[in-house]
C-alpha cells in the first residue's frame, strides 16, 4: 500500500528566499553606508572640481525654475481660497495672511521643492550616471586615472544641498505672491498689510527648520540619485530602473525625513 508523504521542499525554499532578500537588504544598506561615507570623505578633499559643481547648480536651478515657478503660485493660490470658506465661518478671514504664511513656511514650500526636484533632478541624475555607467564611461575614467567619484558624484550631491534650500526660499515668495493676490482680489488687502501679517507669526526657528529641512532634503535628492545611477547595470534596461529608482527612493526619503524634522522642531518649541 503506497503511503504518501508531505515533502518539506516548498517550507525550506521559501526560508532559502527570504534569507536571500535579507541579505542582499543588509548588503545594500551596507553599500549605501559606503557610499555616503566615501562621499563625505572626497568632497571635502581637494583637489576640488568648483567649476563643475557651480555647473551642476545652475544644471538643478534652470532645470526646475519653471515648473517651480508654476507649481508654487498655484499653491500660494489654491491654498488660499480653499481656507478662506473655513475662517469664514468664525468670522476669522483677517487671520487669512498668517496662516497662509504659517502652512507655505513651515511645511509647503521645502516640501513641493523636493518633489518636483525628486522628479526633475533626481531622475536626470540617475539616468545620466547610469547610462555612464552601462557604456562603461565610467569604467573608462577610471582605468585613465581620473576620479570619476569626485566628478560625478560630489559635484551633483553638493549642487543639490546647496541649490533646494534656494530654489524652495523661491517656491515660498512665489507661493505668498499667489496667496496675497487672492487675498487682495477678495478682501482688498494692501501688499504692505500683508507682508506684515504674514511675518507676524514666524519666528527664527521656523526659518532655520525650513532650511534645514531644505539641505537635508536637496542630498537626499542628490545622493539617491547618484547611487541608484553609479550602481546601475543591465544594460539599457537598467538605466530606466536608476531614474525609476531615484524618483521613488527619494520621494519616501523625503516624507520619512519631513515627519522626523517636524518631530525634532516641534520638541523646540
Amino acid at each position: 500500500m503506497d503511503t504518501v508523504t508531505n515533502s518539506p521542499a516548498p517550507a525550506g525554499k521559501g526560508r532559502r528566499t527570504l534569507k536571500r532578500r535579507l541579505a542582499d537588504f543588509f548588503v545594500s544598506l551596507y553599500r549605501v553606508n559606503q557610499f555616503i561615507l566615501r562621499f563625505f570623505k572626497e568632497a571635502f578633499l581637494p583637489p576640488f572640481e568648483l567649476k563643475e559643481t557651480v555647473r551642476q547648480c545652475f544644471e538643478v536651478g534652470v532645470r526646475s525654475f519653471t515648473l517651480i515657478s508654476l507649481t508654487g503660485f498655484i499653491v500660494g493660490v489654491i491654498f488660499t481660497k480653499q481656507s478662506r470658506p473655513s475662517l469664514s465661518s468664525f468670522g476669522a478671514t483677517s487671520w487669512l495672511p498668517s496662516l497662509v504664511s504659517i502652512a507655505i513656511l513651515r511645511a509647503l514650500a521645502p516640501l513641493v521643492t523636493a518633489l518636483i526636484a525628486a522628479g526633475k533632478v533626481g531622475s536626470s541624475i540617475g539616468a545620466e550616471l547610469g547610462s555612464m555607467r552601462v557604456t562603461e564611461q565610467i569604467d573608462a575614467m577610471e582605468v585613465s586615472g581620473t576620479k570619476p567619484f569626485k566628478y560625478l558624484v560630489c559635484t551633483r550631491v553638493l549642487a543639490t544641498t546647496l541649490t533646494i534650500p534656494i530654489l524652495a526660499t523661491y517656491t515660498a515668495f512665489i507661493a505668498l505672491l499667489g496667496g496675497y493676490l487672492n487675498v487682495a482680489t477678495n478682501e482688498g488687502t494692501s501688499y504692505i498689510t500683508f507682508m506684515e501679517q504674514v511675518f507676524e507669526p514666524i519666528s527664527f526657528l521656523d526659518f532655520t527648520a525650513a532650511i534645514i529641512k531644505s539641505v537635508v532634503f536637496g542630498f537626499t535628492i542628490g545622493i539617491v540619485g547618484c547611487y541608484q545611477g553609479y550602481y546601475s547595470t543591465k544594460g539599457t534596461e537598467g538605466v530606466g530602473k536608476a531614474a525609476n529608482g531615484a524618483v521613488v527612493t527619494a520621494m519616501f526619503l523625503v516624507f520619512v525625513e519631513e515627519i522626523l524634522i517636524v518631530q525634532i522642531v516641534g520638541w523646540f518649541r
